[in-house]
């Protein structure tokens, strides 16, 4: 467990001495830990701000939802890969807590924030020079859990976070989905956000350390910019884009950027894997140089119109659990996560509607799959821009599609997108059958 905090509080700095941390099975964390506010919702669940009963340490503690064999895994399995990232650009577990149903995680309190958010505040200089210090942070975080063999697999802006609210210091956070990987042993995944995702993702193809670096490429374009590189109007577009590797650089988004931030980008966002730039060869771009130059061009401010617009549209797509009250008992219908769609009001105010809705989506997805398995299909009919016609193989890119596909219904010549969750329900289905 947790080893005893020093006097003094320790609410924005990481810890002095790194330790091994083993799961308390014969306490609560409230017998340590005093609970206060909620800092933030996830898909494994909720974090608290937390404040030690001895010490008056602040820390964050991550509850998870423990309830399912499955879930309780899950979180092990992040606390015992957090025992292997010790390194200053990784947030800290500083102690583990199993019991009953309960499952928590102490982590470092990481009190500045999400790194985008920072740099909208009116307050903040926004420099191509101060981007390519972020980045270097990130890639020295990241190359650092390559080195012990793991990847991190959902990085994106919201897992980027600021140490304080002065500092240009920064941390991931969130290793919920990194996974160990074997050069020897191919690992697929089935999870991503359809901006960040690699297109072996989308394909569920083999996934290296090289599925990092894309994200880190597309975040760097944000992060220069303020647009997103794959955007589409839907997820479905998203994917599609994603999967192209189709980008361009705007040329009055990117007209104060240099051609190595440019070069730097071009040469992580690459379809092949092979071809992208690995951690080390980033670290040694020679645009990783500029945070360190006197250049005073490479130093102008950088508009943060374009990045305020994607906060906003990003703030659209936060994750949220739909509640049925009855009898007095609370039931989660389904969650929504990040390669899903929202939920019309009209149906969220409805469980029993929403339900509903779910069981007819697996009846046709159940259908539709049958369907596709038989010799009289071709897949190229339902998704010719992720499939091509020559292809007979159901995969999760073209699934993806097909789900869009039926949640659209044509009204006057034009389609209206009946949106409803697939991530947890519909979209896993899809990828166990495939799997099989």
């Amino acid at each position: 467990m947790e080893k005893k905090e020093s006097s003094r509080s320790q609410s924005e700095e990481a810890p002095a001495a790194y330790s091994h941390i083993t799961i308390d099975s014969s306490h609560k964390v409230t017998d340590h830990y005093i609970l206060q506010e909620k800092l933030g919702v996830g898909k494994f669940g909720n974090v608290y701000k937390l404040t030690h009963r001895e010490s008056g340490g602040v820390r964050a503690g991550k509850f998870y939802k423990g309830r399912r064999a499955k879930e309780r895994e899950a979180a092990r399995k992040e606390i015992e890969l957090m025992n292997h990232l010790h390194h200053p650009k990784l947030v800290q577990c500083l102690g583990a807590y199993d019991h009953r149903l309960e499952m928590v995680m102490v982590m470092e309190f990481i009190a500045g924030g999400e790194l985008f958010e920072r740099i909208v505040d009116d307050s903040f200089e926004h420099t191509e020079t101060s981007s390519a210090h972020y980045m270097q942070q990130i890639l020295e975080g990241v190359a650092f859990m390559h080195q012990k063999k793991i990847l991190h697999l959902d990085l994106k802006p919201e897992n980027i976070v600021c140490v304080d609210t002065s500092g240009t210091e920064i941390k991931i956070i969130d290793f919920g989905l990194a996974s160990r990987f074997d050069d020897s042993v191919p690992l697929k995944v089935m999870h991503g956000t359809p901006e960040f995702v690699a297109p072996e993702v989308i394909n569920y193809e083999q996934v290296s350390p090289a599925t990092d670096m894309w994200s880190i490429g597309v975040i760097c374009y944000i992060l220069l910019s303020g647009e997103s590189p794959f955007q589409g109007n839907s997820d479905a577009e998203t994917l599609a884009l994603v999967t192209a590797a189709q980008y361009e650089f705007d040329e009055e988004s990117f007209e104060e950027i240099s051609d190595e931030a440019q070069n730097f980008i071009s040469s992580l966002l690459n379809k092949a894997p092979r071809r992208r730039m690995t951690g080390a060869e980033a670290v040694g771009h020679p645009w990783m140089a500029a945070f360190d130059s006197d250049d005073t061009a490479s130093s102008k401010s950088l508009s943060k119109e374009k990045m305020k617009k994607f906060l906003a549209r990003q703030k659209w797509k936060v994750q949220f659990t739909v509640v049925s009250r009855s009898s007095g008992r609370s039931t989660v219908v389904c969650n929504c996560t990040e390669m899903s769609l929202l939920v019309p009001p009209q149906v969220l105010r409805s469980p029993q509607r929403l339900r509903t809705r779910c069981r007819l989506w697996r009846r046709r997805c159940r259908g539709l799959l049958t369907s596709l398995r038989s010799s009289k299909t071709k897949p190229s009919q339902w998704a010719p821009k992720v499939v091509s016609p020559a292809t007979s193989q159901v995969t999760p890119a073209l699934l993806t599609t097909i789900l869009l596909r039926l949640t659209t219904s044509e009204r006057n010549g034009q389609l209206h997108q009946k949106q409803i969750i697939f991530k947890q329900q519909a979209l896993h289905f899809f990828y166990t059958c495939v799997s099989q």
